[in-house]
């Protein structure tokens, strides 16, 4: 059971009576009261057909404010999708933390554990209204992790879990241009897609790498990693992690940015034991420093659209066929195969710069 201390005031009243007539030392005395998550959890029964069902939230659910025990998360750098913000949280069951295994590998979670990852849009409509549009949870059965997506409703008080996929049409103001696109919300098997390794599901952001970052807690900032372990929500970690980086942080190496952005988009298809595993890339963000991994003058092993005969091609944009799927929408040929409808402009640009940085272009 989560716990709390705090000073017993009945307690500090009687000691200070007895401390003024009688001396004292030095101690603090603390009264130990538990707290539990009043999260609803039932292992043999979820999903649940609603997201009101667990009682993540408190007040109106499309606040999105945790009740105690639902601990909010970031990443150092996010996964694209059609420019949806979005709100992470992760819930575990008492006394059963996490364990750290690697700087890139998610971290070994408890059964019971579940990952709350919430898609939003800001300024959307006449009104510049902030409208979520699903909530993705994982959740880690004995049998290993579950999906479970919940859509929201118009009035957003409400979301419902569906497996089967849609689309919404969404408008918002981005950066003060109007976009508008047919937004996806994927089915169970597209989820499976991109969240299979080595036959088993898996989440994909919270390894250490990408949860090393400050976030700004209600109580203050402080380092994620720390936080977890004072929560109870991991065990350990080392005190030197190798990190990711944010990739839209201009200060930071361009090649840190797009060794980042590589890792968050694509490495679930691009390392051992994945979807797209048999390719020569491998997008891992600790296997990118060697640049045959990330396809630096290696030809393509599958096909080459329009020509491009490598990956990347050093100072030509033209003949690098990664670039050339970041920058299609033809689902067949784009690059991440899901989770966008729309290009992302402004990692594309990133690439541009990178790839024409190289120092040697290609024979």
């Amino acid at each position: 059971m989560k716990k709390q201390y705090f000073l017993s005031l009945a307690i500090v009243s009687l000691l200070l009576s007895f401390f003024i007539s009688c001396g004292s030392d030095d101690s603090d005395n603390y009264s130990e009261i538990p707290e539990e998550s009043p999260v609803v959890f039932d292992i043999t029964t979820v999903p649940y057909p609603k997201l009101s069902d667990y009682n993540f939230f408190e007040g109106d659910m499309k606040n999105l404010e945790p009740v105690y025990g639902v601990l909010p998360y970031d990443l150092n750098s996010s996964l694209f999708t059609d420019y949806a913000l979005k709100k992470r949280f992760v819930w575990m069951p008492d006394n059963t933390p996490a364990s750290y295994t690697s700087d890139g590998a998610v971290l070994d979670f408890p059964t019971g554990t579940i990952l709350i990852k919430n898609f939003y849009y800001e300024n959307v409509g006449a009104e510049n209204v902030t409208r979520i549009l699903e909530s993705r949870l994982l959740i880690k059965k004995q049998s290993g992790w579950i999906f479970a997506n919940y859509v929201w409703n118009g009035d957003q008080t409400e979301a419902y879990l569906d497996m089967e996929g849609s689309t919404v049409r969404m408008s918002w103001n981005h950066n003060g241009t109007t976009k508008t696109i047919n937004y996806k919300i994927p089915s169970e098997a597209d989820c499976a897609l991109c969240h299979t390794f080595n036959e088993q599901s898996s989440p994909i952001g919270p390894k250490p790498q990408n949860l090393n970052k400050a976030y700004h807690y209600n109580e203050g900032v402080k380092n994620q990693i720390t936080k977890w372990i004072e929560t109870g929500y991991l065990n350990s970690a080392p005190s030197q992690i190798t990190s990711t980086v944010n990739w839209k942080d201009n200060t930071q190496p361009l090649e840190l940015r797009v060794r980042s952005y590589l890792d968050i988009n694509c490495a679930h298809c691009h390392t051992e034991g994945t979807y797209c595993g048999y390719t020569p890339m491998n997008f891992a963000f600790n296997q990118t420093s060697d640049p045959i991994n990330l396809g630096i003058c290696i030809p393509p092993s599958d096909f080459a659209t329009n020509g491009e005969p490598y990956l990347i091609s050093g100072q030509n944009i033209e003949e690098s066929l990664i670039y050339f799927r970041m920058n299609n929408n033809i689902p067949t040929e784009m690059m991440p195969l899901r989770g966008r409808t729309i290009v992302d402009q402004e990692a594309l640009l990133m690439m541009k710069e990178w790839i024409n940085s190289l120092e040697t272009s290609c024979p």
